[in-house]
């Protein structure tokens, strides 16, 4: 797989102390610029910026394998082992998975982990890992 570009992501937060706290020292993403309206921060390389906005729309739900997973939502593909640190570190911290860590197309094609939970403002994180990531697009 070639170098990907880091992306960029804007989302909404209702206090900017709890993002920091969450972002910043319990996922351990490094802080970059700041404004009293805005934090950026480096999600594994790619630039997510957490925006003060105190509304925020109700949440979708699709079925997928027997849940329900919320939209919108963003998160990282990492490697197995990260992955699995990264599942345990939040179950330690009794942050409350929306969806617990499992697997889906064991032994298939796209074989991958995957786990959902939200911040302190409720946006849906999805974190994901492949046993093969050449297979990330793979149908």
């Amino acid at each position: 797989m070639s170098s990907l570009a880091p992306f960029h992501l804007a989302f909404p937060v209702h206090d900017l102390a709890r993002a920091r706290q969450f972002y910043g020292e319990f996922l351990g993403c490094p802080e970059g610029r700041s404004s009293d309206e805005w934090i950026d921060f480096s999600l594994f390389g790619h630039q997510i910026v957490a925006h003060l906005a105190p509304g925020r729309a109700a949440d979708h739900h699709n079925p997928v394998d027997g849940h329900d997973v919320p939209v919108p939502h963003f998160g990282v593909v990492l490697d197995w082992d990260d992955f699995h640190a990264l599942a345990e570190r939040v179950r330690r911290a009794g942050v409350h998975f929306v969806i617990e860590p499992y697997v889906r197309f064991a032994g298939q094609v796209g074989e991958q982990a995957t786990m959902f939970f939200r911040d302190p403002s409720g946006n849906a994180l999805e974190f994901k890992s492949f046993r093969d990531r050449s297979l990330l697009f793979a149908k």
